[in-house]
């Protein structure tokens, strides 16, 4: 056996270990957090360890709450008695599929059915990106039929109150994206995107974002500061030309947009759906000209982005409406597509050592019980005093946020500041009601918004 072989097989086997250990010392109704911070656990890689042994490095990052992009069981079954909270997807390919009431009925029964109580599945995000992935031609008159279709089948079952149907979108939804107060989704979408918030506004679910800094920073490092994107607290911010917000860092910046366009696309909706950000993250590697993509970078993004949504605050559009975000991902993943910095999201190698060391980790004291099952209180109560639907018996990471007015719509070109490439392709602002702001398109089709100097 090589050497390299026989230390991957020790690290694998120290890993495990350390899942019994910590199994047998945290006490399975304990998982839960507290915190609103979950990670991605994605499984695009061929030298990944076995799912048991991911509950103790979720244990040494204080996070309970974790999404996955399918329904393996395995991967099911490993998180069972343990509290923590699940995101489950649907994949992309059994779109067309559970669009049928019948073959939701069937997917469920198949893929969640036999899981509860013990496994904590709280979301079912249907599909990943659909509406601006490579298949999304084929794919996006599937969406909402089969969101609909699947909540009519968890519904039937009586589990509506316990487990939400909705999907994630990629930030190239937006056709602007700056200043916030312009956000507005590409015309091309909204036929799909106005009646699918019409369905977030009606089951009360959140609409999930994939955001990441990063793409805007490494497009253009000369009009986005790297202090900035990175969410580093000493940054002065920049401030919204229409509102006047402060905006301390892009993050939050990019989830106030999504809630204008939101705003400027459905005003009822934009009263009572909430912004949560499903994944968001920064590689520690990439090719030689990713030169954004360190270990050092990465660990001041994650450690940032962890720290403020463990804070509880909000945006600036949206201070009573705690953050809540996915961090992108938990491992590196080596056979993932595209840029050579996909294959470094991870914050840990697949043998289990850390990627880089995060300078923040969550206290212990964010979790909370939690026990299998499900109740994630999507819908139902009223409005609590910090702007929440409230459900009963639950942890709190799937109620609805709940706007007291409506928002702010502004349409305004902006005549000054730099171009930032958001990797939002499409053409131009538009929505289902006038507004709007300034975009260009570049000659590769990507969307170019007008970013203030930082």
């Amino acid at each position: 056996m090589a050497p390299c072989c026989l230390l991957e097989r020790m690290h694998l086997a120290a890993a495990l270990c350390a899942a019994v250990l910590a199994l047998a010392l945290v006490p399975a109704s304990d998982a839960t957090s507290a915190s609103f911070v979950g990670i991605n656990y994605g499984r695009v890689g061929n030298n990944l360890p076995p799912p048991q042994s991911v509950l103790p490095l979720l244990a040494s990052l204080g996070i309970g709450r974790v999404r996955v992009y399918d329904a393996d069981p395995t991967v099911l079954r490993a998180f069972a008695r343990t509290g923590v909270e699940l995101i489950v997807g649907v994949p992309d390919q059994s779109l067309a599929a559970v669009a049928d009431p019948g073959g939701a009925a069937a997917w469920l029964k198949a893929n969640v059915l036999p899981f509860l109580p013990d496994t904590k599945i709280a979301v079912l995000t249907v599909g990943n990106e659909v509406l601006t992935g490579n298949n999304s031609a084929a794919l996006s008159r599937f969406l909402l039929p089969a969101m609909q279709s699947l909540h009519g089948a968890v519904a039937a079952v009586g589990l509506d109150k316990q487990i939400a149907v909705t999907t994630a979108h990629n930030l190239g939804v937006l056709g602007t994206s700056y200043p916030p107060s312009a956000g507005a989704f590409r015309k091309d979408l909204l036929p799909f995107l106005c009646p699918i918030l019409d369905y977030n506004a009606r089951t009360g679910t959140p609409f999930l974002v994939n955001a990441y800094p990063y793409f805007a920073y490494s497009g253009d490092p000369r009009g986005v500061q790297l202090s900035y994107a990175l969410l580093e607290p000493t940054n002065p911010g920049v401030a919204d030309p229409n509102t006047r917000l402060h905006y301390p860092n892009l993050l939050v910046a990019q989830v106030d947009a999504v809630y204008h366009a939101i705003a400027a696309a459905n005003t009822a909706a934009a009263r009572s759906v909430e912004v949560r950000v499903s994944e968001t993250g920064w590689p520690s590697a990439g090719a030689p000209n990713e030169t954004a993509a360190t270990p050092q970078n990465a660990a001041r993004y994650n450690s940032n982005a962890m720290r403020l949504v463990a804070e509880g605050k909000g945006t600036p559009l949206k201070p009573g409406v705690p953050l809540r975000a996915y961090v992108f991902a938990l491992f590196n993943e080596n056979l993932k597509p595209g840029l050579a910095s996909e294959r470094y999201y991870g914050l840990f190698k697949p043998d289990g050592s850390p990627a880089y060391e995060l300078s923040y980790k969550l206290p212990r004291d964010s979790y909370t019980p939690g026990g299998g099952g499900g109740g994630n209180g999507v819908t139902g109560g009223g409005i609590g005093g910090n702007g929440y639907i409230h459900g009963g018996g639950n942890s709190g990471n799937f109620d609805i946020a709940a706007a007291a007015r409506d928002l702010p719509v502004i349409a305004s070109d902006v005549d000054h500041g730099s171009l930032v490439d958001v990797g939002a392709s499409g053409r131009g602002s538009s929505s289902c009601r006038p507004g709007g702001g300034s975009v260009r398109s570049s000659s590769d089709g990507a969307i170019l918004v007008l970013m203030a100097d930082c």
